[in-house]
């Protein structure tokens, strides 16, 4: 089954929100096998609103329709598809009911064009709204299947999970689902990672393997179509092995794992400490850390000493070292890791300092970074250069000292 999805809506070619819909359907239809090959954007327009639905009729065999359904006037979409289709639109009564006694409930008037919310094409399937009042809608009409629902995404999830999918498997689908599982990497650059892994992704037939490049790490969509679960579930491990014998040392989680979340659950799992005192970033690598719950149990605490003054005064680190080597240098970066693991005694000490620009500092060029990892074994310090804008640099700081740490 070939799908194509239709946003309705101008706030969307406006650019007011964006079309969450789309990628949501994708993915929940991708998982029971349906090819989604197009996605359209029209406005609240009856005429180009039919135009497009002639054209996705050319190529689609299932029809999905997002946004329109609601009470005013610029809500057309079932208008536009009845007519087309020849269906008349009739009041569901139980949607009706329900919108009635919402607004009995909350002690409101209910205005006349509410009762258009109840409307439905005649012979549809009537998808509950469980989180609004305007119902979703399928039809099979000339051997393709029309689906409509609402464009509030608080509306359309629930739908689509509890009502449309159901609908889909029991009425139309006896084929291969489709299996994926996703490898995080970080560590390794996009471009190295395809070359390390280029027969692979050369010779892939079933698993594909699909790369994608995100700031400081690489990600490894594996996708396999097999009826069999366990058959797939054995695909996908034998691709994955393939993988990680090659590059399995920067693999650092799966699926939807974040590096802050990987990075905390190894110090909660071991019971390890850090404490970090930070110049370049601001506080982003703290922030990144606590906002994984159980972080209170092993983010000690964070020194954020922008100005030189304050590294002397918070950290306690000798004039007399910044003034022979400078805020930015290995040294103040290797004094600044130290001073944060010693005063809070945590098993890790890590500190930041670096120029994000606009203008050079201390005769370094913008994007000059410098990242040290103070342990009981002794400290680390790398040097990095890194490229794009100040937020850019800084965001690329973070991610490369949370994957050091997490190494370390």
């Amino acid at each position: 089954m070939n799908a194509e999805i239709i946003a309705v809506g101008s706030e969307l070619l406006l650019g007011q929100i964006t079309n969450t819909n789309a990628q949501f359907l994708s993915k929940e239809l991708a998982e029971i096998g349906v090819n989604v090959y197009y996605h359209t954007v029209v406005g609240d327009n009856p005429d180009r609103l039919r135009a497009v639905l002639m054209e996705a009729e050319k190529r689609a065999d299932l029809i999905l329709f997002t946004g329109g359904l609601g009470p005013t006037k610029d809500d057309l979409t079932k208008e536009v598809i009845g007519r087309h289709l020849g269906c008349p639109l009739v009041h569901d009564e139980k949607a009706l009911r329900y919108i009635e006694n919402y607004f009995t409930s909350i002690g409101r008037e209910m205005t006349p064009n509410n009762r258009k919310q109840a409307l439905v094409l005649e012979g549809a399937t009537v998808l509950e709204n469980r989180t609004g009042m305007a119902p979703g809608m399928a039809l099979q009409k000339n051997n393709r299947v029309y689906m409509m629902f609402p464009g509030p995404p608080n509306e359309l999830k629930p739908m689509v999970i509890h009502s449309a999918i159901p609908y889909l498997t029991t009425h139309y689908l006896d084929v291969e689902r489709i299996e994926s599982r996703v490898l995080r990497f970080t560590g390794i650059g996009e471009s190295q990672l395809e070359h390390e892994l280029d027969d692979l992704l050369t010779q892939q037939t079933n698993p594909t393997i699909a790369p994608l490049a995100k700031p400081g790490e690489v990600t490894l969509r594996l996708t396999v179509k097999e009826k069999d679960p366990q058959r797939a579930a054995e695909m996908l491990d034998a691709c994955e092995k393939s993988i990680t014998d090659r590059v399995g040392e920067y693999l650092y989680g799966y699926g939807e794992t974040t590096l802050e979340e990987a990075v905390m659950d190894k110090l909660l799992s071991r019971e390890r400490t850090v404490a970090a005192a930070e110049s370049l970033t601001g506080g982003r690598f703290t922030d990144a850390l606590i906002s994984v719950p159980g972080a209170s149990k092993a983010v000690l605490g964070s020194v954020v000493c922008y100005h030189p003054s304050l590294k002397m005064k918070l950290l306690g680190i000798p004039e007399s070292l910044i003034t022979a080597y400078g805020t930015v240098s290995n040294e103040c970066a290797k004094a600044m890791a130290e001073a944060a693991r010693s005063m809070s005694e945590a098993d890790f000490g890590i500190a930041f300092t670096g120029v994000s620009g606009p203008d050079t500092l201390e005769g370094h060029p913008v994007g000059t970074v410098f990242i040290a990892v103070a342990t009981a074994e002794g400290t680390e310090v790398e040097k990095l250069q890194f490229a794009g804008s100040r937020s850019s640099i800084r965001q690329r700081a973070v991610r490369h000292g949370l994957a050091w740490l997490l190494r370390v």
